[in-house]
């Protein structure tokens, strides 16, 4: 993570919502970090200090979402699953952006939780570093904007590290029949429904 970028404004923010722990607030929206017993009659002063420098709390290790969402952990993670030859999975693939003249903006500004739309934004910015290799033959940014404020897109469809899944994208649901081990089958973005805020496109795979 940079030292600084939007990321680290809502890792901040997000500790001292907890550390402050107002109720109101908390039945409005709750991070679901309780467990760590941030707030300010548990920890104190040096106890905030503490999670800010990330010495302490939810942030302190790589066991949250995020390091997940990156490509190197992705990889990491894939190259450590064993899954079952018979096994067929499913996926809902959302997105919380829409492109508008080439743009990718936010959807719905009104309806939607302030930091998920600064997640939606910062991902928005990503661009692949000049000094770094393509990830695989035919990067391209653009393809990544698509996001939910959380994880792009693109990667919910299906696996694309350490080497991409076969893949068959269908015009109808019932192509699909009979699945086939291995080939992730799928109509990208045929259905969508509003539900927590989010549009979820029902990709089945």
């Amino acid at each position: 993570m940079k030292a600084i970028c939007l990321l680290q404004l809502f890792r901040i923010g997000v500790i001292i919502y907890d550390w402050f722990d107002i109720s109101w607030l908390k039945n409005y929206y709750n991070f679901g970090f309780d467990h760590f017993n941030m707030s300010r009659e548990e920890i104190g002063v040096c106890g905030l200090v503490q999670c800010l420098l990330g010495h302490a709390g939810p942030f302190a290790s790589g066991d949250w979402i995020l390091p997940d969402l990156t490509i190197q952990g992705s990889i990491r993670t894939n190259h450590q699953l064993h899954t079952f030859p018979n096994t067929y999975y499913f996926s809902y693939a959302t997105r919380r952006s829409w492109q508008i003249m080439g743009i990718t903006i936010h959807s719905s500004i009104p309806r939607v939780h302030p930091l998920l739309y600064l997640g939606v934004l910062q991902m928005r910015q990503w661009r692949l570093p000049p000094y770094v290799s393509s990830p695989y033959k035919g990067y391209r940014d653009e393809d990544w904007h698509d996001n939910d404020g959380t994880l792009n897109t693109i990667s919910m469809t299906h696996p694309r590290f350490p080497i991409e899944h076969p893949s068959h994208s269908l015009e109808k649901g019932s192509e699909c029949q009979p699945l086939q081990p291995g080939i992730w089958s799928g109509t990208h973005y045929y259905i969508y429904i509003l539900l927590a805020q989010i549009y979820y496109y029902i990709i089945t795979y």
